[in-house]
């Protein structure tokens, strides 16, 4: 028995496998990264920026799949599961805020489990949004981008597997559900608070009118 062949072969097979793991938790760290950049730029109305961070997240993600190529182990380990649910994230945020079309996983080039845990996280970021326009009093925007919520959450409820096939899916949709629920409430109030000044202010009007006469 070579067991000086035997153990550089091996030696051998796993130095490739952890050097292709360095670089692409590199290539993970980078991406989740860019991602952040580019729902920070969609909360700040900079699209340009966005789109720009956008073409470097999708090199990026397209880099860890050729990298992972011939290494199944890596692929599947869990930060590039993360940051395919962060890029997922990223680009659904940035195409629900938009008004533009939903990106579907086969164009993002993410799996199911982190693209769907990546809707997930989008309900957060919608409810930015939603506050952002309650503030500035665009109600009926806050209103269509909720409805966007109830979208995601009835898809996410409607996937009912073990954790380990959709990658923590239940504790996400969970996690939506309150959301969703807490910005109705904050919606619901200003909606409300908003025909109460109108009837008052045409009431005041009213008033004032009858008393010129």
């Amino acid at each position: 028995m070579d067991w000086d062949a035997l153990r550089n072969r091996i030696k051998a097979d796993f130095d490739t496998k952890n050097a292709t793991r360095e670089q692409v938790l590199k290539a993970c760290r980078s991406l989740v990264q860019t991602s952040s950049y580019i729902i920070r730029s969609v909360h700040r109305g900079e699209k340009d920026e966005a789109l720009q961070l956008m073409e470097q997240a999708s090199q990026l993600s397209a880099s860890i799949t050729h990298m992972t190529a011939d290494h199944p182990e890596v692929y599947t380990a869990g930060f590039v599961h993360d940051a395919q649910k962060e890029y997922a994230e990223a680009r659904v945020t940035y195409a629900l805020i938009n008004g533009e079309p939903l990106p579907e996983p086969e164009e993002l080039g993410v799996e199911y489990p982190a693209y769907l845990n990546g809707l997930g996280e989008v309900v957060g970021e919608l409810r930015r949004s939603i506050l952002d326009l309650i503030r500035e009093g665009h109600l009926e925007r806050g209103d269509e981008l909720l409805s966007y919520m109830d979208d995601i959450y009835y898809l996410l409820v409607s996937f009912d597997y073990p954790d380990a096939i959709t990658g923590g899916l239940r504790r996400t949709t969970d996690m939506a559900r309150a959301i969703m629920e807490r910005t109705r409430g904050d919606l619901t109030t200003t909606l409300r608070q908003s025909k109460l000044k109108e009837a008052i202010y045409g009431l005041e009007k009213n008033i004032r009118e009858a008393l010129e006469k």
